[in-house]
């Protein structure tokens, strides 16, 4: 299996990595500074760079369904490195920070509406949350108390909890569409400051304040009771 180094440093931008297996489209590496698809948040797209001074265009990053191996998609046509291959894996850095603004954006506007999150997608201008909810939020006021969260430049810590402890304590868990893995024995959280803290395998910043002023979008309805709330940066 693939070590995956942004779990424990979201701000890796890059590595040196072996390649220990290849499919029609995809290279696994030993470990990798790649996030892939998941939660709600696209995959890391990027450079692999060789001992020989070639590149290798990384155009996406997906978990295998199946077997769950973490592939790093290549550009159709592109000629695949044989295993054992050495090289250096390197991200859009300036793409995964801003998702990973957006992403701790949603997180502080999760806590700040009262309801389950039905869905989500984290995006490079624009995110969104649903949420279990009879009626629409104020955008202002919501939009006023998320901002006053970043500028209050809350710490963000990642941290994990047992498979117990998730189970003893079921409302840590906010989404209902997707449920936090276990099995493994624990379980990655993200606390933000004193605003939220729940299950979350995402990539974050260190703190609020590198997120920056957002505003809120449109607020849609989808459902009786199911509501859309659009975040954008200011």
């Amino acid at each position: 299996m693939t070590k995956e180094l942004f779990r424990d440093d979201s701000y890796l931008k890059s590595c040196e990595a072996e390649v220990i297996a290849t499919q029609e489209g995809a290279i696994i590496l030993d470990q990798t500074v790649f996030y892939p698809t998941g939660g709600g948040q696209p995959g890391d797209s990027g450079t692999f760079e060789l001992a020989d001074g070639s590149t290798i265009t990384i155009a996406n990053t997906i978990k295998d369904r199946e077997t769950g191996a973490h592939l790093h998609l290549v550009e159709e046509g592109t000629p695949l490195p044989e295993v054992g291959t050495k090289l250096k894996a390197i991200i859009d850095w300036e793409r995964r920070h801003q998702l990973m603004r957006m992403h701790t954006a949603l997180h502080i506007m999760c806590s700040k509406v009262d309801g389950a999150v039905t869905g989500g997608s984290v995006g490079l201008e624009k995110s969104r949350l649903d949420f279990d909810l009879p009626e629409a939020p104020d955008k202002e006021a919501l939009a006023a108390a998320i901002n006053q969260e970043i500028t209050a430049n809350q710490p963000v810590e990642i941290s994990a909890i047992t498979n117990q402890e998730l189970e003893s304590n079921p409302d840590l868990v906010r989404t209902m569409s997707v449920k936090p893995p276990m099995g493994q024995g624990s379980v990655r959280t993200i606390r933000v400051g004193d605003v939220d803290y729940q299950p979350c395998g995402g990539t974050h910043v260190k703190s609020t304040g590198e997120i920056g002023p957002v505003r809120i979008g449109k607020v849609e309805k989808k459902g009786k009771l199911n509501r859309r709330i659009n975040i954008h940066f200011a």
